[in-house]
């Protein structure tokens, strides 16, 4: 039995400076001024792709912004800002019903915004040589909540596999990979085994699958894309035959039911009252064709970032999800909801 591990959130703090800036405070007396700031938690899926348009943001960025940017899960992360405690919340599932009534209690408005698509990815260790391909009702096989201290060895999935320890390394259950996976192969959010190595941190769970021969794990596609050389994907089995995850089969909707569009949701009144917000969406969603792509998920489309500035600057709230997620969701259909006002 591996040991649920449960780490403290990943916290980090940019301060964006222009040079300008930086010489005048040299040049002249200190005054006393607060400087903007920006909270932004939630999701380690869409971790990397805020954290690289934060830096490139610092770069471009002339005044002094304070972004503090945690990873605490996507659920963690609507915890804080349903209380009104962040300005943005990265998200890797659409925000769930009892998350809209907390955010509606405390009068939290929220705007959300599409920004990229994933494929869930199912890895193993490279030495495993036994495993290419697998079922979606072997996923449930070997999830399931029945599974737990019973389907502990390689050969229970398959008498082809070998007799061998199947050690599992998964998101903790404050993940919107948790909720999503859990709902798309077991058929219910949260419904999981618990004998597995557990982390909302992600860089946590490839270290686990890249140094144990017998492990199986799964999160984000960026996750996988920048450490190819340290673990094997797997390809995924729907009933159409088996299909690797990969930005061609997700835009052709091949990879379903694990394609999934991430998300950023931004506090409506603090994007009213912070201009300094206001800028970094905007330059958020002009650096997120490229950003998404470099980091290793799916862009979307050039009119859904189009759409995403039209429903920001509209301050138009709400979601298009009615609190769940949706599987077998397209690109196309994506840009139809989003197109929704």
């Amino acid at each position: 039995m591996n040991v649920q591990d449960k780490i403290p959130a990943k916290s980090f703090q940019f301060l964006a400076l222009g040079l300008s800036a930086a010489f005048l405070a040299v040049a002249t007396p200190l005054v006393s001024q607060e400087i903007p700031s920006i909270n932004i938690d939630g999701s380690s899926t869409v971790y990397p792709i805020t954290k690289e348009v934060v830096e490139r943001f610092q770069v471009d960025k002339e005044e002094a912004v304070e972004i503090n940017l945690e990873v605490s899960g996507t659920g963690g992360g609507f915890d804080k800002f349903c209380r009104g405690e962040t300005d943005i919340s990265n998200a890797s599932r659409p925000i769930q019903l009892d998350e809209m009534a907390a955010c509606n209690q405390a009068e939290v408005r929220y705007i959300e915004l599409p920004v990229a698509f994933d494929a869930l990815t199912v890895v193993v260790n490279p030495q495993n040589n036994w495993l290419d391909s697998i079922t979606l009702n072997e996923l449930e096989k070997i999830w399931s909540p029945v599974a737990e201290q019973k389907i502990t060895r390689w050969n229970q999935i398959k008498s082809s596999f070998p007799d061998q320890p199947l050690n599992l390394y998964a998101p903790g259950t404050d993940s919107g990979t948790f909720d999503y996976f859990t709902e798309a192969v077991i058929g219910e959010a949260g419904a999981s085994r618990t004998d597995y190595t557990a982390s909302e941190d992600d860089d946590i769970l490839v270290k686990g699958v890249s140094q144990d021969p017998n492990a199986l794990a799964y999160f984000g596609l960026a996750y996988y894309e920048q450490h190819a050389d340290e673990m094997k994907a797997v390809a995924i089995d729907s009933g159409n035959g088996a299909i690797l995850p990969s930005r061609e089969t997700v835009e052709q909707a091949q990879y379903q039911p694990l394609a999934r569009p991430l998300f950023i949701y931004i506090n409506a009144v603090s994007a009213q009252k912070n201009p300094a917000l206001r800028q970094f969406i905007d330059f958020y969603l002009e650096q997120a064709p490229e950003t998404v792509n470099e980091v290793g998920y799916v862009p979307l489309p050039e009119e859904a970032y189009h759409i995403d500035k039209v429903t920001f600057h509209r301050g138009e709230v709400g979601t298009v999800f009615e609190g769940q997620s949706q599987f077998y969701l397209t690109i196309p259909e994506l840009l139809r909801r989003q197109a929704r006002f």
